[in-house]
């Protein structure tokens, strides 16, 4: 006869999740952290641990592989859906207390505005140099474009001059069949 299997032993973890406490009964920590959906190792980061709470044990092994969850800080047993917490009311606010003070005299400054020559010689100084700049960047223009019309007239020249010596060197040739050679 085939053995019925041992019933799995189940370990409570405990983590928090925003606003809510979360314990589910679960074999391991890798069960425990597919039933909250998280690849995250929240046992490592020391997010997460072995609850030892009696009651929140009891209803999760009621549970088994199922998180339950309640109100951070509170003593409300764990449940699927345990609601938003609660907010005590805020302490009564009394009214102010204002105080009347006597009105002081102005005070009647005599400032001078502060002196501006250092950052206006900053400002020409950056200015001319400015100035200069664009004044190199016409001037390598003007070069660039003389050289450009250099180059096209030397090319022009090479041009006319290879023409003209393939032209007699044709010339030769023919003249030299003429005369009897092989060439």
């Amino acid at each position: 006869m085939a053995r019925a299997p041992a019933p799995r032993r189940l370990k409570v973890y405990q983590a928090q999740f925003g606003f809510h406490d979360s314990v589910v009964a679960a074999p391991n920590q890798a069960a425990a952290l597919a039933a909250w959906g998280t690849r995250q190792n929240l046992f490592a980061e020391g997010r997460a641990k072995v609850s030892d709470d009696p009651d929140a044990a009891a209803v999760a092994l009621a549970h088994p592989e199922v998180p339950l969850r309640r109100a951070v800080g509170s003593q409300d047993p764990f449940s699927l859906d345990p609601g938003l917490p609660q907010v005590p009311d805020p302490p009564p606010r009394g009214k102010p207390a204002l105080k009347v003070l006597a009105k002081a005299a102005p005070v009647a400054l005599e400032a001078s505005p502060p002196d501006r020559s250092a950052l206006d010689a900053a400002q020409k100084a950056l200015a001319s140099i400015n100035a200069r700049r664009l004044d190199e960047e016409k001037d390598f223009e003007r070069r660039r474009k003389a050289l450009e019309a250099e180059e096209l007239a030397a090319r022009q020249a090479w041009a006319k001059a290879r023409k003209t010596a393939e032209t007699a060197l044709e010339a030769a040739r023919r003249s030299y069949r003429a005369a009897g050679g092989d060439a």
